[in-house]
């Protein structure tokens, strides 16, 4: 069989990793697709820029379509990023059938399904493990190890980044700001570092894990999302308090033929697998009819380890094209779009509040929760300075969201509360 040809767009950490891999794997390449693979164009933005690994210079060009329209180059890797731009490049190596791998889950969570239907109409592959938890196969455990089975619950960390600094700011008590630095300085954040903290980089990336989880196509707007940035110390102090470690957790649950998917900060017992998950890690949790329990951990970004994914993935279309089944990969969704309302979400709830200091006022509120049937599983108050405020820190039993909206409005209107400072969903306990 003749060499098979590649043509990268992009040259940056991932796609450094992706030719040190291809180099230096050639004798596993060999052995798993029975022939050679060789790296023939990269499109870079600057030909003159000091590169992460060596490669030949007449290899890069600054014109993508050297690598789009090149009839020798049989898979396109995209590992550039962006999405508009990036969309008509995939576009068009699709349009001249060439097999397609990405790694941009910016691209896949908006423009996944016109990709991949492009993809199939032109008998190609599109891939993109490495776009979800960067080393994690964790797409092609759901689309292969778990086909069989029926996904109820899919619950993680997918961004390092949020995760670093959440565990500097419970582990070390670091501020908010000093431990984004640090995860600037070491690489593990962006110097504009919004898309991570703001939960946007998470909701991308579950609405990729619901749609294909689910077989049901699940758009970024879906996703409700809130980051990490208004999260304390204190909030974090009093989790612990109770037993509990704070993550920024995706979630995509199905309960009869409805979903609901979100990201938003999390309050999981200490004893939940999820929550020894520190610093740059990511995992994500699935829960299926027939499997039962099972989560998939390793590192979320990073060269080599999204680079991996990424060859992964090559390799998964050299297969495809011995097999000569190049783009029947990819299935339709099966169910129609079906999301949750605030009455079918049912969740445990953190609520912090400064109160006045006087009798009867965590009798009121008690009273207040019990109205909408809602009951306390934990309870702390403290005095505050001055004494005429205290706080109480409390964990509701399971309620539903809309029952909860309601009573937080009740607790806005209440004279005796002074403020609400904190509300978290708490996940990964018993049904109770």
């Amino acid at each position: 069989m003749r060499a098979i040809s590649i043509g990268l767009l992009g040259l940056g950490t991932v796609g450094s990793g992706v030719v040190k891999i291809v180099e230096s794997h050639q004798d596993k390449l060999m052995h798993q697709v029975g022939c050679p693979v060789i790296i023939r164009k990269v499109s870079v933005k600057d030909l003159q820029k000091e590169r992460q690994v060596k490669i030949d210079s007449h290899l890069l060009t600054d014109n993508p379509n050297e690598v789009l329209e090149d009839p020798e180059i049989d898979v396109v890797i995209e590992v550039m990023g962006g999405i508009e731009e990036t969309k008509s490049y995939l576009l068009k190596a699709l349009r001249n059938r060439k097999h397609v791998v990405t790694a941009n889950k910016d691209l896949m969570a908006v423009h996944g399904p016109e990709l991949l239907k492009e993809a199939a109409a032109n008998e190609c592959d599109l891939f993109y493990e490495a776009s979800v938890a960067g080393g994690i196969p964790i797409l092609r455990s759901l689309v292969d190890g778990l086909a069989s089975d029926r996904i109820t619950k899919m619950m993680g960390i997918v961004n390092g980044t949020t995760n670093f600094i959440l565990t500097k700011m419970s582990k070390n008590g670091s501020e908010y700001e000093s431990a984004l630095k640090q995860a600037q300085d070491l690489g593990f954040a962006e110097a504009d570092p919004t898309a991570d903290v703001s939960g946007m980089d998470s909701a991308r990336k579950m609405a990729i894990l619901s749609t294909l989880g689910f077989s049901m196509t699940i758009d970024l707007d879906d996703v409700q999302i809130r980051g990490i940035t208004e999260i304390s110390k204190d909030d974090l102090s009093y989790s612990q308090k109770l037993g509990y470690t704070m993550k920024l957790i995706g979630l995509a649950a199905r309960d009869g033929e409805k979903v609901e998917v979100s990201v938003q900060p999390a309050l999981l017992p200490e004893s939940h697998p999820l929550a020894s998950v520190n610093d740059e890690y990511n995992a994500v949790y699935v829960y299926g009819e027939a499997v039962g329990e099972t989560m998939f951990y390793g590192p979320g970004a990073g060269s080599l380890p999204t680079a991996t994914a990424v060859v992964s993935d090559l390799v998964g279309v050299l297969k495809n094209m011995r097999l000569g089944v190049n783009g029947r990969s990819a299935v339709v969704p099966q169910y129609p779009k079906a999301l949750k309302g605030p009455e079918d979400i049912f969740a445990k709830f953190f609520v912090r509040l400064h109160v006045k200091d006087e009798v009867g006022v965590l009798a009121s509120i008690t009273s207040m929760f019990s109205e909408y049937g809602v009951s306390f599983d934990k309870i702390l108050q403290l005095p505050l300075q001055p004494r005429e405020a205290s706080e109480i820190v409390l964990v509701t039993h399971r309620a539903s969201m809309d029952n909860f909206d309601q009573i937080v409005e009740r607790l806005n209107d209440y004279e005796m509360v002074k403020e609400i400072k904190s509300i978290y969903r708490v996940e990964g306990e018993e049904v109770i």
